[in-house]
């Protein structure tokens, strides 16, 4: 499993470029991305500050490298998300992108549309992220050799969970802010978590975690 972060250090730009971490990027995070390195294209729709226009300048302008790029999405919302998905996703197709839509609030297997994605995102709320529902979405995933990926990851349980349901690959924040032993430390769990995949007693739905 893969964890994507923000260049924020030089030591975790070391850590991209050794594959021990993939670069997430959106519209205005502004950060040079590193030649080479495994990284995905989120829209950025989570910030009120989101402009159509400007998301698509900046995507069409980058190489098509990109692991997946998220096709715009309404946080909370899964009807909004797939109105947007059927204005965005033709265009996306055209340019060959490796779309990956949102879940969000209220997404089920059976209305994921599998056959325009490249992969799936699980974000949403807490409490839809760590639903049954979208546990099923990641093992539909997996059945279909669909990349499935899992934001808002920030701690050791939270790993391990994903991990555990089938996730590829997770996003976080936690190295924003003090990033030389936060990544000593997120290194030494993505180990761990290779090892020793899960928690006894393991109760995600109860889980409460400050992202």
């Amino acid at each position: 499993m893969l964890y994507y972060a923000n260049p924020c250090s030089d030591e975790v730009r070391q850590a991209m470029r050794d594959g021990l971490l993939g670069f997430i990027d959106t519209p205005a995070q502004g950060n040079r991305r590193e030649p080479n390195v495994d990284w995905i294209a989120d829209n950025g729709c989570y910030s009120n500050r989101w402009n159509a226009d400007r998301w698509w300048q900046w995507l069409t302008r980058h190489p098509q490298t990109m692991r997946f790029c998220t096709a715009p999405d309404v946080v909370g919302d899964w009807q909004a998300t797939l109105e947007l998905f059927d204005v965005w996703s033709p265009a996306m197709i055209e340019l060959n992108l490796p779309i990956a839509c949102v879940g969000q609030d209220g997404a089920t297997n059976e209305t994921i549309p599998w056959d325009s994605i490249s992969a799936v995102f699980i974000g949403g709320s807490t409490e839809w992220k760590l639903s049954k529902h979208a546990e099923a979405i990641v093992a539909e995933a997996n059945q279909r050799s669909t990349w499935a990926h899992i934001g808002r990851v920030n701690s050791l349980r939270r790993l391990q969970w994903a991990k555990q349901i089938g996730a590829d690959s997770v996003d976080g924040t936690m190295l924003t802010f003090n990033p030389t032993p936060r990544l000593r430390q997120l290194l030494r769990w993505m180990q761990q978590i290779e090892t020793q995949p899960s928690l006894d007693g393991l109760t995600q739905r109860n889980e409460q975690e400050t992202t």
